[in-house]
């Protein structure tokens, strides 16, 4: 696999549960890359791995061996590459879930801009950012809305908005499109799709979704722990 340049670069990596007898291994030599601007789907049935990989990209639980760089650095190679993984949660990947998870007593402008506060962003230049954001997907009328005002598809877009708050590398979408109906789901995969580009930041997006199937240019099939690449269709309707 050549060396990245930037996205997400996935190589050898494996996770196991357990020990002795009762070892599952959930991931075995997965090998994955996905450049900057790019989102690639990453699909299979349950149990196949999708959540485990998901969780060792997101630094939320620790892979048994390989390699994983976000953006140009490494970020794991036989172990942690760094000490704080709050830190490289916040500041180098956004997280996107089917449901948005938005804080109910923050107006929007806010639940976008609390990332960027919270890593030392001065408080009007992260809700200029988050305006920004909000603006590029066409929510920014509601900035002074709370969550619970807005409609499935506004919440979805406020969620993209605060993942992409702090320019991180990578975002991982978790199931981003379950919820939504088919004009709503494909609405979604074109934001991401323009945010990916115009940010040059790389995305996988879960999904069980029929869907959205055919918007993607690459998929990533899982099987008990596997990955196996295929060229998709690439078509995301206007």
């Amino acid at each position: 696999m050549t060396t990245s340049t930037g996205g997400i670069l996935i190589e050898n990596l494996r996770k196991v549960y357990g020990h002795g007898d009762t070892a599952v291994e959930a991931l075995k030599n997965v090998n994955m890359q996905v450049a900057p601007g790019e989102v690639v789907g990453l699909v299979g049935p349950s149990g196949s791995g999708k959540s485990t990989l998901l969780k060792c990209l997101g630094a939320i639980i620790e892979p048994t061996s390989g390699r994983m760089t976000l953006g140009n650095e490494v970020i794991y190679d036989n172990g942690w590459k760094t000490s704080n993984l709050r830190a490289l949660r916040r500041d180098r990947i956004g997280f996107v879930f089917q449901a948005p998870y938005l804080i109910p007593f923050l107006d929007v402008i806010d639940n976008v801009a609390l990332l960027p506060m919270l890593a030392g962003v001065p408080n009007v230049q992260a809700r200029q950012r988050a305006l920004e954001l909000l603006t590029a997907l066409d929510v920014a009328h509601r900035a002074k809305a709370e969550p619970g005002q807005l409609s499935g598809g506004e919440q979805q877009r406020v969620s993209i908005a605060r993942a992409l708050a702090n320019k991180p590398p990578v975002i991982l979408a978790d199931e981003p499109t379950a919820p939504l109906d088919s004009e709503r789901a494909l609405s979604v995969m074109r934001i991401l799709n323009a945010m990916a580009q115009q940010a040059q930041t790389a995305i996988i997006v879960v999904t069980h979704d029929e869907k959205i199937i055919p918007s993607f240019k690459r998929i990533y099939h899982i099987r008990d722990g596997q990955t196996i690449e295929e060229k998709g269709e690439g078509r995301l309707l206007s």
